[in-house]
């Protein structure tokens, strides 16, 4: 069975608060369809999922419940927050239901009162440390960031974070841009909080020249194409360029996988409240979450088995988001970064 030691304390979520809000969502959800035939529902979707995989997601939500349609706007999901910025400040946000990397995008929302309180059906299937407290989101995936390697250069491979700090990765690393993609965000954050590393191994990290490419998946194809050696990459990019036969294998870091968990959220001014129930019950559902695995990532029900290739035996360690401390540092860790990478 799958181990995955968690180092430092997630979400906790009461038992009384479970059961009440399990059974205030009973009691707002929508009738079962009872031989009529309902009208068609038009759901927004803002997300920051690659769009191969947001696409089979959707259909296969639709293929179930005919009676919605989604209309996906898919970005980095830095673009997501600037564009719902935007339309807040003109008067209306656009989406439905935001899918998008990181937690602390989702804790800035809550705080603002813009997110409608839901938890889906199956909440006591899933691992806790993906569920908000306070039931305004929810994780559907746990996408850990690994570092990964070109496997046809004579590379050896730093086993940890602080490995790949050493003067030999200098010019050699390509990581993700910060300032675009959520979860390189969310993990500049983390690794500020944790003792080991710090900001000092940040500053050493920009110090030796990366290739801060656009996103995570440009980071895969550099390295996997030979151009660096070594990345810094979100684990399901380099686990579906390997399966294609692609030179890139991973390291999960012996100190330590920051990850986030893609949660999904319903916006409180939504017109269709219980077609946005409903897609959030698939994503977290058994099929949905076994669509997942297909998909190189890593589920966040506890009766769905990882992908093939996960490590079984010795465990992978991962340090567990905490939402309101990257929250709070996570702005001026990313101008820190920025400034020192240019």
């Amino acid at each position: 069975m799958t181990t995955l030691t968690h180092t430092r304390t997630g979400f906790t979520l009461s038992s009384a608060l479970v059961a009440a809000l399990t059974d205030r969502n009973r009691s707002q959800r929508a009738p079962s369809m009872g031989g009529t035939q309902r009208e068609t529902e038009l759901l927004t979707l803002y997300t920051s999922e690659p769009q191969h995989k947001i696409d089979a997601l959707t259909a296969a939500f639709t293929e179930d419940n005919p009676d919605i349609k989604i209309d996906v706007l898919r970005a980095p999901t830095r673009e997501l927050t600037a564009r719902i910025e935007a339309e807040q400040l003109a008067g209306t946000i656009g989406a439905d239901v935001l899918l998008a990397a990181d937690s602390a995008t989702f804790e800035s929302y809550k705080n603002r009162d813009l997110l409608l309180e839901y938890l889906p059906r199956d909440v006591f299937s899933l691992h806790a440390n993906v569920i908000d407290p306070d039931g305004f989101y929810v994780g559907t995936r746990i996408i850990p960031t690994v570092i990964c390697y070109n496997t046809e250069f004579d590379v050896v491979a730093p086993r940890s974070w602080k490995q790949l700090a050493e003067n030999r990765f200098y010019g050699r690393l390509a990581l993700p841009n910060p300032q675009v993609s959520g979860a390189a965000a969310h993990n500049l954050a983390v690794w500020r909080e944790t003792l080991t590393l710090g900001p000092r191994w940040i500053e050493t990290i920009a110090s030796h020249r990366p290739n801060v490419a656009h996103s995570n998946s440009w980071v895969g194809e550099l390295v996997a194409a030979g151009v660096q050696h070594v990345g810094i990459v979100t684990d399901h990019v380099a686990r579906e360029l390997a399966a294609k036969g692609l030179p890139i294998a991973i390291q999960y870091p012996t100190d330590g996988a920051p990850y986030v968990t893609q949660p999904v959220a319903i916006f409180r001014h939504t017109a269709h409240p219980d077609a946005a129930k409903r897609f959030l019950d698939f994503l977290v559902s058994k099929q949905g979450q076994e669509l997942a695995v297909t998909q190189h990532y890593l589920p966040v029900r506890r009766d769905v088995q990882p992908p093939n290739g996960f490590p079984r035996r010795s465990g992978v360690r991962l340090l567990a988001p905490a939402p309101i401390e990257t929250t709070t540092t996570r702005t001026g860790t990313l101008d820190n970064f920025t400034a020192l990478t240019h």
